[in-house]
């Protein structure tokens, strides 16, 4: 059979592979039969008949019952009887094995047994008859066995337990034995795959099942060694030892069972830990979890597709889910800024499919530049990354598209919200083998809603705020080993006001206000498998950003037309060692025109309206060059232990300045296996280049040096369940020559020098149920310290966006028959400010102190700060998102329906401070209020 594409993959760290896996539906009667065995989830089922009996009432037309062994799949009888309305059956909770006959084991033969059960109030099993009897002391042997069963009692409508009866089938499957090793064999060969077996719908290991493995042919590569095959054991594990890389085949087969066949990658020097679910015969779904490979990072946080659309508060927007991670700061109101450990939102880069790009908001926040259904997955790196990143000091967010779908046929979406509105297609190329396409597009409308708004706040609206997004994708393989990607995409954000009353303090800022941003990128993606031990992995892009602001006659324009890429090849050293090196480029034109007001007149005073100023303009374009070569060691020295150093040099040629940033980082499995304990930390040199507009004349300074970063992490992660994982990492930031920009007598712009210092010490606590059938959710708490000192021998003062104490919960569950529902709790301190008027609450406010200074030619009063910047933090915020979703299934398509409510207790979050005319009175300027958003999608 073919290769499928899971329903579900839990999403690891791995390289994408050149092949997606297509879908295959579950039927009706097998997805009730299975849901009704052993879901951990505890799937509702149709009950009705006598009091004192409750069992699932079997599907209509149903005729397979699934088979499986080491806690067998279960299947209540149609003519069995229970209490009308909604009940949940019962669920295992252990599994004992049969003893295999003697004689049947030594004559060969396999049968299967199913058994009758009959479980009481307390889920124990009280009488047990065969159903279906294979004779040669199997019967005898199931029987035995049941009697030591314990389940979850079935339960009615209202939650009381209740008596059921159901069907129970062993499997008996004769285990080829392995070979006793060799008296002289030194040392067991390392694990290259491992896993487990597992019956669809819950976690119940089947045993006997056989996994078998073949290498794929791939260009370059020694000819494909015979198959290996092997059976599990009782808990449904396998094990393949000293497998070299490359891609394999794995199949897997069990008695009752659909076989799987799958495509995996082996990477040099790594061990592939995965599970595979088996459906029952008959039409099914597939349902594939990996496991994941360790990091080259300290930490990496990745959000799974179990997860990504989920989230509530997020508008079902995967990227805005980042905004709830350890580590990651409130942006304030409803900027879409990511501000990472202290660092400023400048100082964390974003890539898409590793193409870099400028912006990963839309206006306001409120949606991101890709949509949620082209992801595969976001993996989000918040300090001591690889050498494979560089020009950045803060964080990086690596978003992956995913491949289209590759079934042979057409599918598509279509979704509407409050705001905004978004299509997708996709499915194969005609007339080209191989090949897939995907194309989406999405525009907002929230001028409709925001515009009245803002004229009733005064502003009259030019143009309402509008963004739009669109990508196109053509993905072939025109080798089993070699993918290639074509990918355009791109974003454009407007918005446009006309301000009639210009501020008290501006009187020259009226007129029009308008904002536009936009980006697009044409990239083009190589993956290819060279030989068992060489992988070349590349991307090229070319890319033009546009940025243009402007208030009344003052207006700032940049214009980029730009080339990057990246090439990175990998090599299998040896056993324990991988090299991984690199090529990174970044290079293009630019141009800046700029008008904005002049130094002060002689004789004016320095504190007087900006505005009013005599105007200046300032145009320039040129060239950057920005090359990188970066290499890192993978080295595993044992199974337990990873060591990661790595060494990385960058040049910019605009201020021709040479920068080498060497890092480590290393992770050590004090406890393998489960429950699993990972000590981890690292420390590294980061260098990020100044902004354009810091290092190019007449603007900046060309003789700038680019900020230096040392980041310095520790950290022990925690398995306490299958499910449930703990982390808790400590960072350090030590961040040198940053750059500060100071007025300058005569002239236009600013004095950028490298002069500032900074530190930033926190600390990263996350409590995660990773997801399963129905629940997934988390708590993260951040306690961090930011700090600057602008100038040697000025006292240090915390950021603007310094936050003490972050703390996220969140979690969502699905109630059954479409349903689902979620909520998320934030508390997080409040952001800082510089206060002009004392606080009247506060015992040492002086109400007789002079707060502002008026000056009589332009009759505007200029404010006298109270205190030092960023003295004052404002009130701490806390809000309360629920999201409920719905899903209908027919036949071909899907519809669903979602309501996400932001702020749900209507919370007036402080924002800022509003003062009056003469600075003498003041209030809170407070958010968002109660803000729903109500969707509807259809997808086929």
């Amino acid at each position: 059979m073919s290769a499928q594409e899971p329903a579900f993959i839990g999403i690891d760290d791995r390289r994408p592979r050149p092949r997606a896996r297509g879908r295959r539906r579950l039927g009706a009667a097998a997805l009730v039969s299975l849901l009704a065995a052993l879901s951990p989830s505890r799937a509702r089922a149709q009950q009705q008949g006598q009091e004192g009996q409750t069992a699932p009432r079997a599907p209509e037309g149903s005729t397979a019952v699934p088979r499986g062994q080491d806690g067998a799949i279960v299947t209540p009888p149609a003519s069995t009887a229970a209490p009308a309305g909604q009940a949940t059956p019962p669920r295992a909770l252990n599994y004992t094995p049969p003893e295999y006959p003697p004689e049947a084991e030594k004559q060969g033969r396999e049968a299967s047994v199913t058994l009758q059960l009959d479980i009481d109030r307390d889920g124990r099993v009280k009488h047990a008859v065969v159903v279906e009897s294979a004779g040669h002391g199997f019967d005898e042997s199931a029987l035995a066995a049941a009697q030591k069963l314990e389940f979850e009692p079935a339960r009615r409508a209202d939650g009381t337990p209740a008596p059921a009866r159901i069907l129970y089938r062993y499997s008996f499957t004769l285990k080829t034995a392995a070979p006793p090793p060799a008296a002289s064999e030194p040392a067991k060969p390392a694990e290259s795959l491992r896993g487990a077996v597992l019956a669809s719908g819950g976690d119940v290991p089947l045993a006997g099942a056989t996994v078998s493995v073949a290498r794929t042919a791939s260009a370059g590569a020694a000819p494909a060694a015979a198959p290996r095959e092997l059976t599990t054991d009782e808990g449904g594990a396998f094990a393949f030892a000293d497998l070299p890389p490359g891609r394999y085949q794995v199949t897997i087969a069990a008695p009752g069972f659909e076989p799987l066949s799958v495509e995996e990658a082996l990477a040099p020097g790594e061990q592939l830990e995965v599970k595979y679910r088996l459906l029952p015969q008959g039409d099914g779904l597939e349902v594939m979890v990996r496991g994941t490979r360790p990091p080259r990072e300290v930490t990496k946080r990745t959000i799974e597709q179990r997860e990504i659309n989920r989230i509530p508060g997020t508008n079902g927007d995967a990227l805005r889910s980042l905004q709830n991670l350890p580590g990651v700061a409130r942006p304030p109101a409803i900027a879409g800024l990511l501000i990472v450990r202290g660092s400023g939102p400048q100082d964390t880069q974003t890539f898409v499919d590793g193409t870099q790009v400028p912006l990963i908001y839309h206006f306001g926040g409120l949606s991101s530049v890709v949509p949620t259904e082209m992801l595969d997955r976001i993996d989000f790196y918040p300090g001591n990354f690889s050498a494979k990143y560089g020009r950045v000091q803060g964080g990086i967010v690596d978003v992956a598209l995913r491949s289209p779908k590759e079934d042979g046929r057409l599918h598509g979406l279509a979704q509407m919200d409050l705001i905004d509105a978004r299509v997708l297609l996709e499915g194969p190329v005609p007339f080209l083998a191989n090949t897939r396409f995907m194309v989406a597009g999405r525009r907002s409308y929230i001028g409709e809603s925001f515009g009245p708004v803002l004229e009733a706040a005064g502003a009259g609206v030019t143009q309402a705020p509008v963004y739009y997004d669109y990508q196109v994708l053509l993905e072939t393989e025109p080798t089993p080993s070699a993918r290639v990607r074509l990918t355009f995409f791109g974003s454009d954000d407007a918005l446009e006001l006309l301000l009639s009353d210009p501020a008290p303090n501006e009187p020259a800022l009226s007129g029009n206000v308008g904002l536009h941003t936009a980006f697009q990128r044409l990239q083009l993606r190589y993956d290819h498998e060279l030989t068992d031990k060489d992988r070349l992995d590349g991307v090229l892009a070319l890319a033009r950003d546009d940025a243009d602001f402007g208030i009344g006659p003052i207006y700032f324009q940049l214009d980029l037309k730009t080339l990057s890429g990246r090439l990175e090849y990998t090599r299998r050293v040896s056993k324990g060692m991988v090299l991984n090196a690199g090529l990174d480029v970044f290079a293009g034109l630019y141009a800046v025109n700029l008008r904005a007001p002049g130094p002060s007149r002689p004789g004016e005073p320095p504190n007087q309206p900006f505005s009013t100023r005599t105007l200046q303009e300032v145009s320039r374009d040129g060239d950057f060059f920005y090359p990188a070569a970066y290499a890192e060691l993978e080295l595993a020295p044992t199974a337990r232990v990873k060591i990661v150093p790595g060494l990385r040099l960058d040049y910019q040629n605009l201020n021709q300045q040479m920068t080498v940033s060497p890092r480590v980082n290393g992770r050590f499995d004090v406890v393998p296996g489960f429950p699993r304990t990972t000590v981890k930390g690292g420390l590294g040199v980061f260098h990020q280049p100044p902004q354009f507009q810091e290092v190019i004349p007449p603007l900046g300074n060309p003789g700038l040096k680019s900020t230096r970063a040392l980041h310095y992490a520790v950290g022990v992660e925690q398995e306490l369940t299958r499910h449930i994982e703990a982390s808790a990492e400590g960072f350090y930031k030590q961040l040198d020559e940053l750059v500060v920009g100071v007025n300058r007598p005569g002239s236009v712009q600013l004095d950028y020098q490298n002069v500032g210092s900074g530190r930033v010490i926190g600390g990263e606590f996350l409590l995660k149920y990773k997801p399963d059938d129905r629940f997934f959710g988390w708590a993260a708490y951040t306690l961090s310290r930011s700090t600057r000192v602008p100038e040697p021998g000025e006292p240090e003062r915390l950021v603007p966006f310094d936050q003490t104490h972050i703390l996220t919960v969140l979690g969502s569950y699905r109630l059954g028959d479409g349903w689902e529902f979620g909520a998320r709790f934030r508390l997080v301190s409040g952001n800082l400010v510089t206060p002009n008027v004392c606080n009247v609450n506060e015992q040492s406010c002086d109400p007789y102190r002079t707060n502002a200074l008026f000056y009589a030619p332009t009759g505007t009063y200029t404010p006298i700060p109270f205190s030092g910047p960023n003295s004052e933090r404002l009130p701490a915020f806390h809000q309360l998102d629920l999201r409920l979703d719905k899903t209908w299934r027919f036949k071909s398509w899907r519809l669903s329906a979602y309501l996400d409510v932001q702020n749900v207790y209507n919370n007036a979050n402080s924002e800022a401070i509003q003062y009056n005319y003469n600075y003498t009175a003041r209030q809170y300027v407070t958010g968002l209020p109660v803000l729903p958003s109500l969707g509807m999608r259809g997808e086929f």
